[in-house]
């Protein structure tokens, strides 16, 4: 059977809309609570099948060699699991800041099980990738699936939630903050009473890793103080990025042409549904 042409497809970026952190795993892993809000920017990648079973990642990434990033892991974690002897070509163009917790590599890894199980006719349903794209990393099983929604265990476990419209400003400060870091911190606050998904709208917005990460990096301290007088700023992820929701895009933007030359910034709308599922179904 001839290969299907090439692809090009989104890979959306996320921001948690809040993160409790409820108790420690025996595994190390934390279990947590938390709403992944997909947004309507991201990355893109173009995917080119063929039948030379050999993966070629053409990405300008630094520090980072083709076989660690997680692109390349999940092409060739797909070509294993499903014995697959098709390769291809990928090509990336970057927008999601790395490390700054709006789950840029995730949400690459994400698209390239979803599109290369198409392109390469593997078959798995939607619940296998998710379980493959598991074992990449803890937030990209959200993006496989597609769809906003309210995570527990150590953000596997996802129920699809139809969210309110909303506007981002979201910030990066320049400083990366390492994950493993501040969940290992004996100061991050592990005991949050778990909620129940009915409860969400009447849940506190907060982040349990936001204190450690203030304290630790100045850079993030002073983004939330810039954003503290235009609503109720929050940090995504593990940070560094920050965010301050609006109703409206005009006002989104009117704050963000405010902001200062040396923050770094965009805005961009919630959508409740991956652009991705709407190309690869």
């Amino acid at each position: 059977m001839a290969l299907k042409p090439t692809l090009r497809v989104p890979s959306p970026a996320k921001i948690n809309l809040f993160l409790h952190i409820t108790g420690q795993r025996p595994d190390g892993y934390h279990n947590i609570q938390t709403v992944f809000q997909l947004l309507d920017i991201g990355d893109e990648l173009t995917f080119t099948a063929n039948s030379s079973g050999k993966i070629q990642l053409n990405a300008s990434i630094t520090d980072l060699s083709e076989k660690d990033n997680l692109i390349y892991r999940a092409a060739k974690l797909l070509q294993v699991s499903t014995k697959s002897t098709k390769g291809c070509v990928i090509d990336l163009t970057k927008r999601i800041p790395m490390g700054a917790g709006l789950g840029g590599g995730s949400s690459n890894a994400a698209t390239t099980l979803v599109t290369l199980n198409y392109l390469w006719e593997c078959g798995l349903t939607a619940g296998e990738l998710a379980g493959l794209g598991q074992m990449l990393g803890a937030d990209v099983p959200v993006f496989v699936v597609g769809k906003s929604a309210f995570a527990e265990g150590i953000g596997e476990i996802l129920t699809p939630v139809k969210l309110p419209k909303k506007w981002f400003l979201v910030i990066t400060p320049d400083c990366h903050v390492s994950t493993a870091e501040i969940f290992s911190n004996p100061q991050l606050t592990r005991n949050s009473s778990p909620i129940k998904i009915r409860a969400l709208e009447a849940a506190e917005c907060r982040n349990d890793c936001q204190r450690v990460v203030v304290k630790n990096y100045p850079a993030v301290a002073e983004a939330l103080q810039w954003l503290e007088p235009f609503g109720k700023p929050l940090m995504t992820g593990t940070g560094a990025s920050v965010f301050c929701s609006f109703d409206s895009e005009a006002e989104a933007n009117e704050v963000f042409s405010q902001l200062p030359e040396h923050l770094n910034g965009f805005v961009a709308r919630s959508i409740d549904h991956s652009p991705l599922n709407q190309i690869v179904k």
